[in-house]
């Protein structure tokens, strides 16, 4: 089998939560080895849920609290959390207290022994724990080490603490997707900043391998996510510095002055309450189009009016369009409606609720979910596979999600060289184990 990319770099992933986890998620993809750095006394926020959470947890409804498979948090949750199982295929993990001097050492060893050095901490982290780039040069002089502060290391923000919410908040993201009849604090979780930081930050460790090998000198890369979401804003941004005009809140309507645009309903299943509620996505991107859909809709007379004829005069009825286009899809089931539309050349697509998207064809004939077996014989389940794909070197589903120091063996003996009486002082120390200490929630 050809080689991977990334065959030959490893990572220390020192990341949590969801944009570094992406980052290192897609670098291990690539064929780099990444080991995961965590600690048995420390709990990363959001990505590995709680340690220990209560049984009432299950019930919360929220997908990403309660979503443990088969509806039990098993032996060890922490190993089965939605928010982890989502992001750590193709990844090991080793543990050790990098907050005690001998733990400090073990992993001043291990970068000793990799290419990449990699994290998301909030500003200071790193720095009080005593793992700034002057300590990881001192180790690897040739570290290529990369941070992703979320308002970067200077500046008015640069101490604030921050989730995706709070920073596209910050830049505007959250107010130019809103809804124009709603209150921007009204709109719903959907962080696309994240991922746009792990695929550029990828981007940047990828330009500084290529750097280094030409140059044999490493780097410190800082990301700020907050300034690199900015790419998201462009139109936006430069109708207010350009025409001095606030881009208004779209919600599902296009920025381009496509007319109609937007999500309509199709026919109920059941109950909204349990997900029973169906939409399709449809975009009319030329007067062709129009024409098209009015001929499906069996040409109305509300849709000959002369001035729907063309995009501008549509935009200005938009609502209008709205309202009668919805009653009119209402009738029909998404799929049947979205062949239906496709076939006549107009552009659209069911929107699928999490459960139904393992059905889709289209999903399926990928590859895009593919079955894994979790830890503990908890049951095999589906997890989103690599999206990459190359013609000569095949990215594959090759480690499941990985378990709380389940390459320790693997890390210490092999690739830092510790003996067997070093092996069981650390592991009578604490530092190794698979499992977290009681006294984290």
């Amino acid at each position: 089998m050809p080689s991977l990319p990334l065959d030959g770099v490893r990572v220390a992933d020192f990341t949590g939560v969801w944009a570094g986890s992406y980052l290192t998620m897609i670098l291990g993809d690539l064929g780099a080895e990444v080991i995961k750095i965590e600690n048995p006394y420390v709990l990363q926020p959001n990505t590995r849920g709680q340690a220990h959470p209560p049984p009432a947890i299950l019930e919360t409804g929220r997908a990403l609290a309660s979503g443990y498979p088969n509806r039990q948090l098993g032996p060890r949750p922490w190993n089965y959390c939605p928010t982890y199982v989502a992001l750590f295929r193709n990844k090991k993990s080793f543990t050790v207290d990098y907050r005690r001097p001998e733990g400090l050492d073990v992993l001043g060893r291990l970068v000793r022994e990799c290419d990449v050095f990699v994290e998301n901490s909030a500003v200071g982290t790193m720095e009080r724990l005593g793992i700034d780039y002057d300590w990881l040069r001192d180790k690897r002089p040739d570290i290529l080490a990369l941070r992703m502060p979320a308002f970067g290391s200077d500046g008015e923000y640069r101490e604030a603490r921050a989730f995706g919410i709070q920073m596209e908040a910050v830049i505007g993201h959250t107010l130019l997707r809103s809804y124009p009849d709603l209150d921007p604090s009204q709109t719903s979780m959907s962080l696309a900043g994240d991922q746009l930081a792990g695929n550029n930050a990828v981007l940047a460790i990828l330009m500084a391998l290529w750097h280094r090998d030409r140059t044999g000198r490493g780097q410190l890369i800082e990301m700020a996510q907050a300034e690199n979401a900015t790419a998201m804003l462009g139109p936006g941004l430069m109708e207010y510095e350009l025409n001095g005009q606030e881009p208004p809140r779209a919600g599902n309507r296009s920025i381009y002055g496509h007319a109609p645009q937007g999500l309509y309903p199709c026919r109920a299943a059941g109950p909204v309450e349990e997900a029973g509620d169906r939409w399709i996505g449809l975009s009319v991107t030329c007067d062709e189009e129009w024409e098209a859909l009015r001929r499906e809709m069996g040409d109305p007379e509300w849709a000959r009016d002369p001035k729907l004829a063309h995009a501008e005069g549509r935009r200005s009825e938009h609502d209008r369009i709205d309202a009668k286009l919805g009653r009119w899809t209402a009738g029909f089931e998404d799929y049947d409606l979205f062949h239906r539309l496709q076939a006549a050349g107009v552009p659209c697509a069911p929107v699928l609720e999490a459960s139904r998207v393992h059905d889709d064809p289209q999903v399926a004939a990928r590859g895009l979910f593919q079955p894994r077996q979790l830890q503990d014989d908890v049951g095999t389940f589906r997890y989103m596979a690599p999206f990459l794909r190359f013609s000569e070197t095949p990215v594959e589903f090759f480690q499941a999600p990985v378990a709380f120091g389940e390459h320790n063996e693997y890390v210490y003996r092999e690739l830092l060289g510790v003996d067997d009486e070093e092996y069981e002082r650390l592991r009578a120390a604490g530092h190794i184990r698979q499992e977290f200490d009681e006294s984290v929630p």
